[in-house]
């Protein structure tokens, strides 16, 4: 918020801009240091090097402490990152970052090949969540607790659009995850994700929100494929070696 006032970027309320931010936050709780927290000079500072453009795929910002596929707990579950995507088609740019942090298993959305997520003790090979899951119909109050999860992307494109659109362009962008990941939109996943509108070129809404959701699906797999293994998580690349 600091960074936006002084370069005087908000909502004009007459005596001033008050800049407005809406954020999300991963639970990666269970990686790492529990207790760090982020603080007023971090999020300055992510300001300043976003203008560098410092970004990259993999385990870098939300996606330092994801992980996938945790219905059996932390100890059979993978490293997952933050993974880009972006396309063009004429004037028209569509692109998505998404930090893939699911309890769910990830699966690569053109081949049904799945790609990272559950797997069984000797770290080598996938079993399938859906299974587990069937096996135990019983209700639970609080999946959550055993192991939180939250999938968040933002979807970008130059195309002008109101916010009633880009709420229905947001909503088509959750296909992606559909695609790919399994199972999805869970109580115990906090799935979110936000589009945003960056242009002024005129363009279909329905077109774009088709569009988005490759371009999410695209960036969950690099978001996978980017990751290198940490905090005792073995990430897609070692699994397959």
């Amino acid at each position: 918020m600091k960074y936006l006032e002084e370069r005087n970027i908000g909502f004009d309320v007459g005596l001033t801009k008050v800049p407005l931010v809406c954020q999300s936050c991963l639970f990666d709780l269970t990686v790492g240091d529990a207790f760090a927290r982020p603080d007023k000079e971090m999020g300055y500072e992510v300001c300043v090097n976003a203008e560098k453009f410092n970004y990259q795929d993999g385990n870098f910002g939300a996606g330092t402490g994801a992980t996938v596929g945790k219905i059996s707990g932390m100890e059979r579950c993978m490293k997952s990152g933050i993974g880009s995507y972006a396309l063009q088609i004429g004037e028209l740019k569509v692109g998505a970052v998404v930090a893939v942090n699911s309890l769910g298993d990830i699966y690569n959305y053109e081949t049904g090949e799945k790609v990272a997520g559950l797997i069984s003790d000797d770290k080598k090979t996938f079993l399938s969540t859906d299974e587990v899951l069937y096996k135990n119909y019983s209700a639970r109050e609080n999946k959550f607790i055993e192991n939180g999860n939250t999938t968040l992307a933002v979807v970008l494109t130059n195309a002008a659009f109101k916010k009633s659109n880009l709420c229905k362009i947001a909503d088509m962008a959750h296909d992606g995850y559909a695609r790919s990941i399994k199972p999805v939109h869970t109580t115990a996943d906090g799935d979110s994700i936000y589009a945003v509108s960056l242009g002024n070129l005129i363009a279909d809404q329905d077109i774009v929100g088709t569009l988005v959701a490759q371009v999410v699906s695209e960036a969950i797999l690099r978001a996978v494929y980017s990751a290198e293994s940490d905090y005792g998580y073995v990430s897609a690349k070692d699994l397959e070696k």
